[in-house]
């Protein structure tokens, strides 16, 4: 990787195609740390709200602490509550990123059918709900596969993965494709003077000097891919919203838990991404070119 001059211009053009605002240090999820303050009032005040309305109940202070395990780590031997989000999300950004590595590498490719072929594909599930592409990949995907005598279960959560990987594949798709096309043409010429390879071109000159580029929008696509796993309690995944809300039914459903347990599930979020959202700020910051 080089720092040469000639790199310059590729940069702020790889951050704009990869989605960031204009300016220095700009970034689509930037969160302050003002932010988890103000959640930390509304739960207190919450659960402030909820000892006043009924002071003969058991303190919800207790309720939600004796639930706490249960939310963030679900039943033992089970991968269910806070654990399961972050598993999901961890599973469908590693073959989201796969898969949009090579979808983006295909929309640059010299083959015309390859490249508008890979277009189609991106340009679908990137604009494709996200909630919508988990509902169908639920209701396509069996639950079970039988191959001889041998039963193959296909669980929920790996429907999810699959259902998130889509729409981070066809994002990251567009970054990979940004980042090559950013860079100035003089590198493939330069590069085919010294008669290599389209392959070597790319593997060995192209990619090492866009990869570093193209790690601050892969944290934020992260960030907001964790952020949207809450999606799948819908779907009767058993995720920190589902086992909230069996808590909360154990409890007889009273409503004044309601804000305290889902503003606790709020700050654990927050308590997770914010610094993803800090580090990816100060890697657009590093990375950063000035012409």
């Amino acid at each position: 990787m080089t720092d040469l001059p000639v790199l310059m211009p590729g940069a702020k053009k790889l951050l704009q195609s990869a989605g960031a605002p204009r300016g220095e240090g700009s970034s689509r999820f930037d969160l302050k740390l003002w932010h988890g303050a103000v959640l930390l009032v509304a739960l207190a005040v919450a659960l402030g709200v909820a000892e006043a309305a009924d002071s003969t109940r058991e303190s919800s202070w207790v309720i939600l602490v004796r639930w706490m395990p249960f939310i963030l780590w679900g039943q033992e031997g089970h991968w269910q509550g806070f654990s399961l989000n972050i598993i999901i999300s961890f599973f469908a950004m590693l073959v989201g990123t796969v898969a949009g590595v090579a979808l983006g590498l295909m929309q640059v490719s010299l083959l015309l059918p390859v490249r508008r072929g890979s277009w189609v594909v991106t340009q679908f599930f990137r604009n494709s709900p996200w909630l919508v592409l988990l509902f169908t990949i639920m209701l396509l995907l069996p639950f079970e596969i039988r191959i001889g005598d041998t039963i193959i279960p296909i669980p929920d959560w790996v429907k999810a993965v699959i259902g998130f990987s889509l729409p981070v594949m066809a994002n990251l798709s567009e970054v990979v494709r940004g980042a090559v096309i950013s860079l100035p043409s003089g590198q493939w010429e330069s590069a085919e003077s010294l008669a290599f390879t389209r392959f070597q071109t790319m593997w060995m000159i192209i990619l090492p000097q866009c990869f570093k580029r193209m790690i601050p929008p892969w944290m934020n696509w992260y960030a907001i891919l964790t952020m949207a796993t809450p999606l799948i309690s819908l779907l009767g995944v058993e995720d920190i919203v589902t086992l909230s809300r069996q808590a909360m039914e154990a409890e007889d459903n009273h409503p004044e838990l309601l804000v305290p347990f889902f503003g606790f599930t709020l700050i654990i979020f927050f308590a997770y991404c914010y610094p993803i959202a800090r580090y990816t700020i100060s890697l657009e910051k590093r990375f950063a070119v000035n012409q």
